[in-house]
Formats: C-alpha cells, sequence, structure tokens
C-alpha cells in the first residue's frame, strides 16, 4: 500500500514540474500600445508597449525575448528586442514571477517609409526552458501608421521661396567734402589752403555737378567751423564763429565765380570735445584710454581740459598731432544722383544690357511680369556679373515655382560658392533639402539663413518635420499656404486648417487632401469625399495614398469612389 501512495506522489511531482515548464500563448488582450494608431514623426516611428505577463504563465527556468516587428507589403523591420527570466534563471534582465507574473514597458522606433502606411505591428517571442526552445505564436498588437506629418516634403514646395533683392535707389544721395585748416587762434583764410588738392576736387565737383543737371541735382553746401578744446572757451567761441564766417565768404565767392545758385548751411561748434574724442580713439597716443576716460567721467569743459593737462606726459603729443586737426572749417557738398528711369533701363536691356549696372539689372527683372522674362534677365546678370550669387539664387526661385528641383539645386550651388553666408541662398538650400526628406541638411542651411526674409516660413517647414507642431503653427503666422494648413491640422486646429487652404490662393492636389484630412478628423464623410475626388483628379498618385492612408480608414466608401 505504501508503493502505491509514493508511485502517485511521484507522479504527480513530475506533472507539476512538467507544467510548470510549458509556455502557452499570450492574446493581444495582455499588450496596450502607445499611441494607439502609430505616428511618423520626424522620420521614425515610435512606440511605447506594455505589457502583462499573466499568473502561473512564466517557468521558473526561461527565458523570453520580445522583439516587435512592423510588417508592411514587401518587407518588415524590427524594433528594439527586450529580454525576461524567471526566477532560477541567472541574468541581468527584468525577472518574472511565476506566481504572480509581471508587468513591463518596451520602448521602440522604426524609421519611417511610406509602405509603413498600410502595416500591421506584432510581437515576436523567441522562448527556452532549460534549454529547449519552445514555440510562441507572434501577437498581433496594432494596425497602419499615421504619416500626416510626413507630407512636409510635398507641402514645402507652397512655401514661397526667398528671393535675393536688388539695392537699386533712383536717387542716390552724394557728399563730398573739403576741409579749410586753420592756424591756432587764427581765422584768416590762407592761400594754401585755398588752393589745396581737397578744395581742387571739391569745386570740380561743384562744377560737374552743376553741368549735369539731367542726372545730377544740387542740394546744398554746408559749412561747418570749429575751434579745438583748448584755451579759453570765450575766445574759442570767437574763432569758431569768425572761421565760420570766413568760410561762408569764400563759399559764397566760388558760387557766384562759377555761376551756381546753391543754399548755404552754417555753423560752428566752439570746442570741438566730439571730434577730439574720435581722433584720440583712433590714434597711437600713450594713455589714450585714460584719456578717453577722463572724457567719460568729466562733462564740464575747464574740468576736462584741466585733468588733461594733467596727463603730462602726454599733452605734448596732443598739441602736435590731435589739436591741429581740429582748426577747421569742414565743407560738405550734398547732391543727388538721378538714375535711370523704368523706360531707360528696360530700353538699354534690349539695346544693351552691359551699360547697366547690376543692381540696375536685378531691378530690371521686376518691372516684368513672367517667368521666362525674368530668367532671361538674370541669365544676362550672370554673363555679365558673373561674381554677384544674387542672379543664381534668383533663377533658383524660378526653377523651383516651376517644381524644377534639379535646375533649382544646380543654380544653388554656384551661388552658395559665390557667397556661402548669403540668407536666401541658404534658406533655398534648406527648402530643397525638406523637399528631399533630409531634416538634418535643413536644419543646417535654414540656420544660416536666418536673415532671409522667407526664412520663418520656410522653419515651419522643418518643425514640421521635427514634430514642433505649435512652433510651426507660430512660424507661418497668418500665411496662407498648405505647409500652414499641416501644421495646424497637426495642432488639431482643424477649423484654422480649414480657412487656411480655403485661402490657398493657387489651390493644388495637396490642398484638397490636406482639407479630406480635415474632414476625417472632424468626422465630416463629405468632405472627405469630395476633397479626396478633386485631389485624385489632380494627381492619380493620391489614390493609392488615400487607399493605404491611416486618416481615411473608416471612411471606405469615399475611398471606393476615387
Amino acid at each position: 500500500m505504501k508503493k502505491v501512495q509514493v508511485s502517485l506522489f511521484a507522479a504527480a511531482l513530475l506533472l507539476l514540474c512538467s507544467c510548470s515548464n510549458k509556455l502557452g500563448s499570450l492574446s493581444s488582450n495582455y499588450f496596450a500600445v502607445t499611441p494607439q494608431l502609430l505616428e511618423a514623426v520626424n522620420g521614425e516611428v515610435p512606440v511605447t508597449i506594455s505589457g502583462t505577463f499573466p499568473e502561473k504563465f512564466f517557468p521558473k527556468k526561461a527565458v523570453i525575448t520580445i522583439t516587435p516587428v512592423l510588417k508592411y507589403e514587401g518587407g518588415s523591420v524590427s524594433g528594439d528586442s527586450y529580454t525576461f527570466i524567471g526566477e532560477k534563471v541567472e541574468g541581468n534582465s527584468q525577472v518574472i514571477s511565476n506566481k504572480t507574473g509581471g508587468n513591463f514597458t518596451m520602448k521602440s522606433s522604426f524609421d519611417y517609409i511610406p509602405e509603413m502606411a498600410k502595416s500591421e505591428l506584432y510581437l515576436e517571442f523567441a522562448a527556452k526552458v532549460k534549454n529547449k526552445t519552445k514555440a510562441m505564436p507572434a501577437v498581433k498588437v496594432a494596425d497602419g501608421v499615421l504619416a500626416t506629418a510626413e507630407l512636409y516634403s510635398q507641402t514645402t514646395t507652397s512655401t514661397k521661396p526667398a528671393y535675393a533683392e536688388d539695392a537699386f535707389q533712383r536717387v542716390i544721395k552724394q557728399a563730398k567734402q573739403a576741409n579749410i585748416m586753420f592756424l591756432i587762434q587764427q581765422t584768416n583764410l590762407r592761400w594754401s589752403e585755398l588752393n589745396s588738392a581737397d578744395m581742387k576736387e571739391f569745386t570740380e565737383t561743384l562744377k560737374d555737378v552743376d553741368a549735369d543737371k539731367e542726372n545730377k541735382v544740387l542740394d546744398n553746401i554746408e559749412v561747418s567751423a570749429y575751434a579745438s578744446p583748448d584755451g579759453d572757451i570765450d575766445l574759442n567761441d570767437r574763432l569758431a564763429a569768425q572761421r565760420q564766417n570766413n568760410a561762408e565768404s569764400h563759399v559764397n565767392k566760388l558760387l557766384k565765380k562759377n555761376k551756381v545758385d546753391a543754399y548755404v548751411d552754417t555753423e560752428y561748434t566752439a570746442e570741438d570735445w566730439e571730434g577730439f574724442q574720435e581722433l584720440v580713439a583712433g590714434s597711437n597716443i600713450p594713455d589714450k584710454d585714460l584719456i578717453l576716460r577722463v572724457l567719460s567721467m568729466y562733462k564740464e569743459p575747464e574740468v576736462r581740459e584741466r585733468e588733461i593737462k594733467n596727463i603730462s606726459a602726454v599733452y605734448s603729443e596732443l598739441a602736435e598731432e590731435i589739436l591741429p586737426q581740429l582748426r577747421r572749417a569742414r565743407l560738405t557738398l550734398n547732391y543727388q544722383l538721378i538714375g535711370r528711369s523704368d523706360d531707360e533701363i528696360l530700353a538699354a536691356l534690349k539695346e544693351d544690357a552691359s551699360v547697366l549696372s547690376v543692381e540696375e539689372l536685378l531691378y530690371a527683372a521686376t518691372l516684368v511680369e513672367s517667368a521666362n522674362e525674368k530668367s532671361t534677365i538674370y541669365n544676362k546678370t550672370v554673363k555679365l556679373y558673373p561674381n554677384d550669387y544674387r542672379a543664381y539664387n534668383n533663377l533658383a526661385d524660378l526653377s523651383m515655382k516651376a517644381g524644377d528641383y534639379a535646375a533649382a539645386k544646380n543654380h544653388l550651388e554656384k551661388a552658395v560658392k559665390l557667397n556661402a553666408s548669403a540668407a536666401e541662398v541658404n534658406t533655398n538650400l534648406g527648402m530643397l533639402a525638406l523637399i528631399e526628406g533630409n531634416v538634418a541638411d535643413a536644419e543646417s542651411y535654414l540656420i544660416k539663413g536666418t536673415d532671409a526674409k522667407a526664412n520663418e516660413a520656410a522653419l515651419g517647414n522643418l518643425y514640421i518635420a521635427q514634430g514642433q507642431y505649435e512652433r510651426a503653427v507660430s512660424a507661418f503666422g497668418d500665411t496662407k499656404s498648405n505647409a500652414a494648413a499641416l501644421a495646424q491640422i497637426m495642432s488639431e486646429n482643424y477649423t484654422a486648417a480649414k480657412s487656411t487652404l480655403n485661402s490657398v490662393e493657387t489651390p493644388d492636389a495637396y490642398t484638397y487632401y490636406l482639407n479630406a484630412i480635415v474632414g476625417a478628423r472632424t468626422n465630416n464623410a463629405a468632405m472627405v469625399a469630395e476633397n479626396l475626388t478633386k485631389a485624385v483628379r489632380l494627381d492619380s498618385n493620391l489614390r493609392q495614398r488615400a487607399i493605404n492612408d491611416a486618416e481615411f480608414k473608416k471612411f471606405a466608401s469615399a475611398i471606393l469612389n476615387l
């Protein structure tokens, strides 16, 4: 009888041990996926999987490795694997109790490709118990990848490229200056000063401006007289005033002699501390920093002069090098250069473009309407002025608007060789990089292009690609474009997105496709059907995208009618 009892006990123990080494299957109920619908962000599909091993499931000598696998038509990609061990297995992996089971969290990410739009996420298991491989069926935990944000590479084309502006000015202000120098405490005009090279150039310019009234306009002549800031203030005041009078008298004689009619403005400065400070700052005088400090500490002229004279080591140099330069009357001839009119520029463009400056040529392109005419002008510009990057950039601008991105890249490569720091060139290179899906290069270029007017909107496209949707909305501001609407969609502001799309000046296939997404996200089946029909009519390739697009999973009837 005892032998029978022992045998029954041994059989029961063997059965118990055998059961503890078995592995069953896990259903999808034991797993939760975040986000519930996978989404492509910044070129990747991130996923967090929370799971539970139930009670009595995990053998004490088991090792189970779980790998998330995203499967799509034509391929699959594996994510990060996580390993779990039973209570009697040595290792650094998470231990799972046989009695109570255990919870775990796995994080993974997949590099996004368009084929993943229609896909399935599985968890695959590799299990061993006592070094024996055990079969565990894979478990499907998610369907599809939402890839709306990845439309940035298409919607970037709706953002205006950066245009390099001309610096053409029809009226250019000019000034010709000459100095009449005086000896210390004197006001008389010396013959050597009135016949200096400085004064001769001034007189020639005066006569030239008066003679060329068609292209030049004389505004006025300014006479500014000064005394150096040393000595008695009253004396300096009288000196500066008399120097002004004498210089003004000479200018009036000059005007009369050359029969020139011009208004003469006069002023004088008794003590030219401003000029003194400027000359000292640009000199090599010892202790000049000490002198400049005195000027900043004291404002009263008498105190300044006293303190500077106390610096005896340098005062003699000031008296020789600086002060004589301040005893002067400065004459300024103000006039305007009048450039060619619009008609004259366009006429020269046809007859002989070589007579035009680069600024006139670039300006001429703004006077014509068609892209072909603009392109012709820019091509003339690069031939006549091959070292100016702006014409190459603006040729790229035209190519980008026409959708010829290969030509645009060719023009920009030439432009960047001429000026690697040009804001417009870098902004346009950044936009091309986004169109190509190269986010890292785009960021590098757009940072360099900060000063371009179009840079803020271009950055909006970059922010979408990076998943910074609110920042993208801010960057676009009131821009009415597909890209601005995409940012609003990703920020879940569907009312604003609909308004933006309805305000796009020239709607294209993606304008309607985005409107269909707004319809899907606001559960408006009619809006989905109407806009998908328009989108596919303009671009038949969008039909297959719509079929695979997780945005329209609930709108099968709208898809079937495409």
